[in-house]
């Protein structure tokens, strides 16, 4: 029996339910797109210098204008989604595995192994992001792999509250209790029992860690912290655009614009997801 798939049909089902959310979908798909395929697209190259006048404005030839090199805009800006996407995936990638592990432990345990990592938590919490970003950078010196280890930082704390709290609602109830009278080991009731049931909880902290690891890697990026050129990312467009502002405020336009579209397509897409994995969560049921 063959399943049949139908992309089509479910995002026509999610546009009549909701048509903000599937709008955040259409924009998110077409910036991961513009990601993986610019560099086959058309558009030119993000490098070459002098492909036209500098600081030219918009036009049917560069679309975005050129900046002060003389190169295209366009293909720099779709580098920086690519460069943006790529480091804050990463970093909540490795912060969501991380993240999960330690709530389930410290939600199921409980006692002094809770103690310990929600502590931990409270503490990396406490510190404010740029500060953690400007002691990372002193010690490892600015560049991709700093920008990664600040977003890591950041979320991780954020990851382990809500694992941990999702997971001590679930670590009283009678599945579970059955399964420790059975004998099963606390590895199993985490991997088999709790973590499928906290799923969803971690997907939606995904996408909304997701936003907030743009938006750290674009303030990074526009302190000289994260991406170094020749490379740009979407927050080093933005820094670059903002010395021309009295000259060519398209630069800052175009790059705010486009970060700005990322950040609430990803949250747009997060609140569709909460409300497909919780549909029952506002409703009246009078």
């Amino acid at each position: 029996m063959r399943i049949a798939v139908r992309p089509f049909g479910l995002y026509a089902d999610l546009w009549r339910r909701d048509k903000l959310s599937a709008f955040g979908v259409a924009m998110l798909l077409l910036l991961i797109l513009l990601a993986v395929l610019g560099p086959h697209l058309p558009i030119g190259d993000a490098t070459k210098i002098a492909a036209g006048p500098r600081l030219s404005p918009p036009s049917w030839r560069f679309p975005f204008g050129t900046d002060e090199l003389g190169r295209s805009f366009l293909p720099r800006v779709v580098v920086g989604i690519r460069a943006t996407f790529l480091l804050s995936a990463a970093a909540v990638t490795m912060t969501t595995f991380l993240g999960t592990i330690l709530g389930m432990v410290a939600g199921y345990f409980r006692g002094l192994t809770d103690q310990i990592i929600a502590r931990g938590a409270d503490v990396l919490f406490s510190f404010p992001a740029l500060l953690v970003g400007l002691l990372i950078a002193a010690m490892a010196g600015p560049g991709e792999t700093s920008a990664i280890a600040v977003i890591a930082v950041v979320a991780l704390p954020l990851f382990v509250r809500v694992v941990r709290s999702v997971t001590l609602a679930l670590s009283g109830r009678g599945f579970i209790v059955a399964a420790e009278v059975s004998g099963a080991s606390a590895l199993r009731i985490m991997g088999v029992h709790i973590l499928p049931n906290i799923a969803g909880a971690v997907v939606v902290q995904l996408t909304y860690a997701l936003s907030i690891g743009m938006i750290i890697e674009s303030a990074l990026s526009f302190l000289g912290l994260g991406v170094q050129p020749p490379d740009a990312s979407l927050g080093s467009l933005l820094r670059q655009g903002s010395a021309y502002l009295t000259f060519a405020p398209w630069l800052a336009l175009f790059a705010g614009a486009v970060l700005s579209a990322a950040i609430m397509s990803v949250n747009l897409v997060g609140d569709a997801v909460r409300d497909a994995l919780e549909p029952l969560e506002g409703r009246s049921l009078t």
